[in-house]
This record gives structure tokens, sequence and C-alpha cells, in this order.
């Protein structure tokens, strides 16, 4: 039997438990990319009675070793309210087993976010077990990296270290799934998708039903006040029809019903970034502020999620050439998010007819980036102007004459300063 895929990610979670619990472990990324598994994974190096994998979601809970016995087996039971009482009670069960066994304990909660002031909790239990010096490692994951970022921000300053975990690479899903560079352009990078994508009717319901509306409806409507859902979810599908394209607010309040006005639109886009969907990008500029007002540039962060809508089959898209060109361009937007470290930042830039499709920033140095696909001869104009406002840049082109695209896809956004 094959070994399970592992990604990269695994080993730096083994790494984080073979320490001495320092910081709470926070692992989180959008829904459907594999965070469960790379945990279950890590944890298969230990014995069962090391740790304790609980789900918020389990409709039991879970048989954790008991406070008073060593010995004595737990019997599930039908799960209590999922609050802070229940967790205080799960959280008591592990430092239980810490102090029983001599290497001590992990607890890893599952979905956290959706237990009411979850931080506000984990705050205060885990600050005890440092005063006592307890060896029990704490692991979280969320879903809803928004709402992950509010709480650890709110109560858990200094108290965490994250692993984020993103959309798989296309040398992921060449690796795991065989996946040729037309595969990854139409299909994507969700591993449960993977094995549907010979039957394509099959594959875009289950993208559809089974990835996009649960991001959608549990990751933010039931976690953010959204005034209008109807609109959120206009304006993901508008931002799969025009990825890899800028437009201005003003163009996408014309396209949608009951708009609202520019900053809600912003607002909601910034929503959908954050649960790993459709990314807004700004307009590179040298004053901040300009940036922030700037048209942005829709780019789906998972190419599922464009092909899934389109109406086109893989053959269909592969000979639009004007809508591969965006497939290219949009497969390089999200692959430059997915991949950049914390203090890269990502933009595109465009001055009257000059353009460069991708900016990437980190602290002094830029890398422009133009894509081309063969869809829009000669597009490489806008490189010598952007240097001319600039500086001294490093610049890229990928596709056709340039960085063949298969190679610039399989490294990460910083490798290429």
């Amino acid at each position: 039997m094959t070994a399970p895929y592992q990604r990269r990610e695994t080993e730096t979670l083994r790494e984080r438990l073979r320490e001495l619990p320092r910081y709470l472990v926070v692992v989180a990324g959008p829904r459907q990319v594999g965070k469960t598994t790379m945990v279950r994974n890590a944890l298969s190096a230990y014995p069962n009675e090391r740790y304790s994998f609980v789900g918020i979601d389990s409709p039991e809970d879970p048989a954790l070793p008991d406070i008073a016995s060593a010995t004595a087996p737990t019997l599930r039971r039908m799960a209590a309210p999922r609050d802070g009482a229940w967790l205080v009670e799960i959280w008591q069960r592990a430092r239980s087993a810490a102090r029983r066994h001599p290497d001590g304990h992990i607890l890893v909660l599952d979905e956290i976010q959706k237990i009411p002031h979850w931080s506000d909790t984990v705050k205060g239990l885990w600050d005890a077990d440092r005063a006592e010096g307890l060896p029990l490692h704490v692991v979280l994951l969320g879903s809803s990296p928004l709402l992950m970022q509010q709480g650890m921000s709110e109560s858990l300053t200094g108290r965490f270290e994250t692993i984020p975990l993103t959309h798989w690479s296309f040398r992921e899903m060449a690796e795991a799934f065989d996946f040729d560079l037309e595969d990854y352009l139409y299909f994507g990078g969700y591993p449960g998708a993977a094995p549907l994508v010979r039957d394509e009717p099959r594959w875009r319901n289950y993208v559809n039903t089974g990835l996009i509306e649960p991001s959608i409806e549990k990751d933010i409507l039931m976690m953010t006040r959204v005034d209008k859902p109807a609109l959120l979810r206009q304006l993901f599908h508008l931002g799969c029809r025009y990825s890899g394209q800028e437009l201005s607010y003003t163009k996408m309040m014309g396209q949608l019903q009951d708009a609202g006005n520019t900053v809600t639109l912003a607002h909601y886009l910034d929503l959908l970034g954050h649960a790993g969907l459709i990314r807004g990008l700004s307009k590179f500029a040298g004053q901040h502020h300009r940036r922030r007002a700037s048209s942005p540039k829709l780019n789906v962060l998972n190419m599922a999620l464009m092909s899934a809508g389109s109406g086109y089959s893989k053959g269909e898209a592969q000979g639009d050439r004007s809508y591969r060109g965006r497939m290219v361009e949009s497969a390089v937007g999200a692959h430059l998010h997915n991949t950049a470290s914390p203090d890269c930042r990502l933009y595109y830039w465009r001055d009257g007819t000059h353009e460069v499709d991708f900016v990437l920033e980190r602290g002094s140095r830029l890398v422009a980036i133009e894509v081309k696909s063969g869809a829009v001869p000669g597009k490489v104009r806008g490189m010598e102007a952007f240097r001319k406002g600039f500086g001294e840049c490093r610049q890229l082109l990928v596709g056709d004459g340039g960085i063949p695209l298969a190679e610039f896809l399989s490294y990460p956004a910083e490798h290429w300063f």
C-alpha cells in the first residue's frame, strides 16, 4: 500500500512537538487543504496514549483519558454543548494525561473557532499550564482564517506559533496525484477533488457544493457579520468570472444587484480573500494610501474556483486562447499569493497603457513579473516603464520566451528574489 503523501508542514509540526511546550501551535488555512490530515500524519509517529484529537464538530464527546484513572476506559457519550465549560473539561483531562506520562501529552482541538470566545478560555488555560511547567502541547486547527486571526490577535499575542497551510501547489499535485500542467490549470489544487477529475460533471458538482458553498456559508456567513449575503455570493462569482483582470469598484457595482457602496464591496472582497477564495490585488504605488484606493485586480486563489463555474470543459478551456491566457495569469497570481512568506506583498501595476502583471515586494526589494501565454502578443512593454518609475528591480518573464510556466510554479514566491 502506498504511503499517504505528506506535505512539508508535517515535519514542521513534528519538530514543534519534539520541543518543550513553549507556544500554542496554530494550524490555519482554507477549507479542504488537508489540515486535519496533516496533523494526523504528524501524530502517527506517537502511540495513541500520547495524544488526544478532539473534533469540535464530533457528535460525541471524545474518549479522552479519564481524570481519575490511568487505566479505566472512558466511554463516549452524547456531546455536551461546545462552550467554554466543555473546553475546560477537555483540557483538564488532557492535563491529567500529561501529568501521568513521562513524555507529556498532545491535545489537538480541530475547528476551535466554533467555540464561543475560545481565545479567552484558551489564554487562561495555557497561562496556567506555563506557570506549572506542564508538558502539554496544544495544537489548534481552524478553517476560518479571519476568525482565527481575530481570536489570536485579541487574546493570544505572544503565545502562539502559526503553521499556515495553503492551497496545494502544482508540484504537490503533480507528486501526489500525477497532475500535469494542463490538469493543474483547470482542476487546481484541492486534494479531495483530485480523484474525480476524470468525471468532469461529478468534479464540478463536488467543487461547487462540497467546497465553495461550505467555504462561503460556514467560514464567512456563520462566523462574521455580513449584512448582504446574496451580494457576497454574487461578488464571489464575479471574481471567478473576471479572475486575472483589473475591475474597478464602479464597474463591479454596475454588474451586481443591491451592490451598496465601494466600502461594502472592498470589505466583502477582503472576507473572500481570508477564506482562501478570491483576492483583490492592489495597484503598486510609491504611496501606501494610493495602493488602498486603487481598483483591485481580481484573482482566484485556487484554479478549481475559476473552472467549476466557467461553463467550459477542460478541453474547451484549453481551446479558447483568450480564456486560457487568463487561466495562466490567474494560476501565476494564485501561486504567488499562496507561497509568499508573511513579509512579502503582492500587487499589480498599471500606468496608462503600461502594465506589469504582478509585483512582489519584500522590504526594499522588488520583483516585476510579466506573464506571457501567447494570447496577448508582445505584452511586455510595461517592464521598462515600471523600472523607470520605481528604480532597479528584478524583471521576470513567465511563459512563452521566458521561464517555463511549469518551472515557475515549482518554486515559492521568495525564490524569485
